[in-house]
């Protein structure tokens, strides 16, 4: 009675409550709003909750997507550096900068590396004003336990710096495995190993420039180079220690390199990366052949070869190196029957072709115009 009251004192009419005909009709959980399926206000609970979870793996993947997209274009920043000469490999004295390895092949090549007073009486290793000879014996027949050869290592040690390597002639030629190379030789894998220039056998696929290095080091990423990628993991235990390499053309070594007057290696080894050059002597940038004029890599374009350092620690994985030349024979590649025959066609066995044909390895030598290492000012 007091709430009819106060209705009137308001004005308002006074509404007595409906009463309802009829019982309601039961819910049985089917959809009361029979409105449009597509809008949320009409979805069931289970609906709604399968579309927030749908929602939640479609947010997650997009941002996966967005980081791994990052990731993989991630690209160090390779901005110039200013260039000193520090050394010079050349002329009549460019023997005197190395050491001579005095023994067996530590990869089972068939050869004998020879003491330095004794390559230099077989004429093995010379040097002229003008270039320096490394080689094979090419003269002895009948070498049952392993032809005569050369390996040397600069006495110089580096970590860093800009390589150029003025390269005239490179050896080809059945059981033959040259390489021009950088490692620490005491500390092989753990200081890494960088494979400027190497090839087996006729060397007819070109050159092969390749990391070496402990666990930890891949190039699965983003790279700026002109090669053929072959593999992409550099630890030494995987892929038979093949580590990993990049295959140049047919020019960039063996007997079309040499034809063509050989050319120039250039690599450098930075915290950024490992990256190498290959210019034929036909168009050999200028600030490479002036005097007057340092080395400037970021004018030079895309390189041959091209090992970031974004999943490789360069700075861990490489440091104290020697250069190396050296030509080896038979050995773990070249003399594998899958290599040596099957790939290459050279005939009988690796070690029954260097003990009896002394003149096919007259094309087994080096010549090097000059070495120059420059480092950062």
């Amino acid at each position: 009675m007091a709430q009819s009251m106060r209705g009137r004192e308001k004005g308002y009419p006074i509404v007595s409550p409906a009463i309802p005909t009829s019982d309601p009709l039961p819910y049985y959980g089917a959809t009361r709003n029979n409105g449009p399926r597509w809008h949320p206000r009409n979805w069931s609970r289970r609906t709604i909750i399968l579309a927030v979870i749908g929602t939640v793996f479609l947010l997650i993947a997009i941002i996966v997507g967005a980081v791994e997209g990052v990731k993989a274009n991630r690209y160090p920043d390779y901005s110039p550096i200013n260039y000193k000469l520090q050394d010079t490999y050349s002329g009549t004295d460019f023997f005197s900068n190395f050491d001579y390895f005095n023994g067996y092949d530590p990869a089972q090549g068939f050869v004998h590396y020879l003491p330095e007073a004794s390559a230099n009486a077989l004429n093995l290793t010379f040097a002229s004003t003008t270039s320096a000879i490394l080689k094979v014996d090419s003269v002895n027949t009948n070498q049952f336990t392993g032809r005569n050869s050369v390996r040397i290592s600069s006495k110089t040690q580096y970590s860093s710096g800009l390589f150029v390597f003025d390269v005239v002639h490179s050896p080809y030629g059945c059981a033959t495995w040259p390489a021009l190379w950088l490692v620490d030789e005491t500390n092989w894998p753990d200081m890494g190993e960088i494979d400027v220039m190497e090839a087996v056998n006729g060397a007819t696929t070109g050159n092969q420039m390749t990391l070496h290095t402990t666990e930890g080091c891949t190039m699965n990423v983003k790279r700026k180079e002109d090669g053929k990628v072959l593999e992409k993991n550099c630890w030494n235990e995987t892929n038979s220690n093949a580590g990993c390499g990049i295959q140049g053309a047919p020019a960039t070594y063996g007997q079309e390199f040499n034809d063509n007057g050989g050319g120039i290696y250039a690599m450098e080894l930075r915290a950024q990366g490992i990256r190498i050059w290959f210019f034929p002597r036909s168009s050999i940038p200028s600030d490479i052949t002036s005097n007057s004029s340092t080395p400037n890599p970021s004018t030079w374009g895309t390189a041959l070869a091209d090992f970031p350092q974004t999943n490789c620690n360069i700075n861990q994985h490489f440091g104290n190196l020697s250069i190396v030349a050296n030509i080896d024979l038979c050995g773990q590649w070249a003399g594998q029957p899958s290599v040596y025959s099957q790939q290459d066609g050279c005939p009988s066995t690796c070690t029954e072709f260097v003990t009896n044909n002394n003149t096919a390895f007259e094309t087994a030598y080096w010549e090097f115009a000059s070495f120059k290492v420059y480092s950062a000012t």
